[in-house]
């Protein structure tokens, strides 16, 4: 069974060993009803991938192994993991026997998919074969532009269409969002891409609004659907792609991904995280 109080925020002790009680499911459905999303009528598809840099473990001889790893978490799925007590699972097999990785991807398998509550994907990869974002994010980038204004308390209603203009189909990056962790009150970085089709969007009003969360407190998942969702009421495009890239902690990156065009994820890893 799961732990029964979040570790996010509190002193924990050094996990040693395959625990995987440690893990600790956060139900999706909270916040999607803030957003007033049906949990079984998701309007985007999508995914939350999880690349770890700190995956070790031991051989049957005593000796340790260490590769990287990726998880790839769909957003059907009814939870999604809380961050450190993840960190702190994958610490504890630090100290764990396997026969093999394979067997290593088995257990993070069984473990994660049972914590979820989905069928996920696991992926185990030699450290050497840890892939750059060498081109950096796609389309262009919005952190040039100038609104008007910019709050830092999160705002919607900063974002605008264009007046009735020919649809049109952009992509745009920012890397200046933040957002604040709910429970330690810590800060959040990312680069986000943002990729529609239909009614323009005002640039300036896009970054403005990104902006906006600099002071708003969310996990990272949930962030990426606020925006989604946002975006989708007041633009209303026809095809919509918002991407996370948020910056390692302990070892781990959180990049969520949702569309409703089934855009495959960016994968690779940007040279900040």
């Amino acid at each position: 069974m799961p732990s029964t109080e979040i570790p996010l925020g509190r002193r924990s002790p050094p996990v040693s060993g395959h625990r995987p009680e440690t893990l600790y499911p956060i139900a999706r459905a909270d916040a999607r009803q803030r957003l007033g999303i049906d949990g079984d009528a998701l309007p985007f598809e999508g995914e939350d991938r999880w690349t770890g840099y700190e995956l070790s473990w031991l051989d049957f001889s005593g000796k340790p192994q260490v590769a990287g790893l990726e998880v790839r978490v769909p957003c059907a799925s009814p939870n999604m993991v809380e961050s450190k007590s993840f960190k702190l699972y994958l610490n504890g097999l630090a100290q764990a026997g396997f026969r093999d990785r394979s067997e290593v991807a088995e257990v993070l398998l069984a473990d994660l998919s049972a914590a979820t509550g989905a069928e996920i994907s696991v992926r185990l990869f030699d450290l050497a074969d840890l892939a750059f974002a060498g081109e950096g994010l796609p389309g262009q980038s919005l952190d040039g532009l100038a609104p008007p204004r910019f709050e830092y308390q999160y705002n919607p209603e900063l974002l605008q269409p264009a007046e009735p203009l020919e649809p049109s189909s952009e992509t745009w990056h920012t890397d200046l969002f933040r957002s604040l962790c709910p429970v330690t009150g810590q800060p959040d970085w990312a680069s986000i891409v943002v990729s529609y089709a239909g009614r323009p969007i005002v640039a300036e009003s896009l970054l403005a609004y990104l902006v906006s969360f600099r002071e708003h407190a969310c996990f990272h998942e949930d962030a990426i659907e606020r925006i989604y969702i946002d975006i989708q009421q007041r633009c209303q495009p026809t095809r919509l792609t918002v991407s996370g890239h948020f910056l390692r902690r302990g070892g781990m990156d959180i990049n969520p991904h949702r569309s409703n065009d089934r855009a495959r994820a960016q994968t690779g890893r940007l040279h900040r995280q």
